[in-house]
């Protein structure tokens, strides 16, 4: 019988943790950060529009995916900027920014995380 608290597979000896609480923890503080950019046409934070598509924590570079409300945002390279910084104050290392290409749904705001 395995402890409900271990949470690597019994399968695999060695096997990463199905659940790492302290990962899980910086990737909501990266979140928490990121709400301090807000859409200054819209007046909502990236997060709560549903702009943060995935976060990817590594051990030497982070990578925050997200999209953009028009693919033609006159504000992109400022608000890119803002959401590099933001997850930077979190972690201690660089945060690449990418883009993807998906297309900004508004019902979808509010909805993430």
């Amino acid at each position: 019988m395995t402890d409900a608290a271990d949470t690597t597979s019994a399968a695999q000896p060695g096997a990463a943790p199905l659940f790492d609480a302290e990962r899980r923890a910086t990737e909501l503080a990266i979140l928490d950060s990121l709400r301090s950019v807000v859409d200054p046409e819209i007046g909502m934070n990236v997060v709560e529009l549903a702009l943060i598509k995935q976060v990817l924590l590594g051990p030497n570079e982070t990578e925050v995916k997200m999209i953009l409300t028009t693919p033609f945002c006159p504000y992109a390279g400022s608000m890119i900027q803002q959401v590099k910084e933001a997850a930077e104050e979190v972690v201690d290392h660089p945060v690449k920014v990418t883009i993807l290409a998906e297309r900004w749904d508004p019902r979808d705001a509010g909805l993430m995380w």
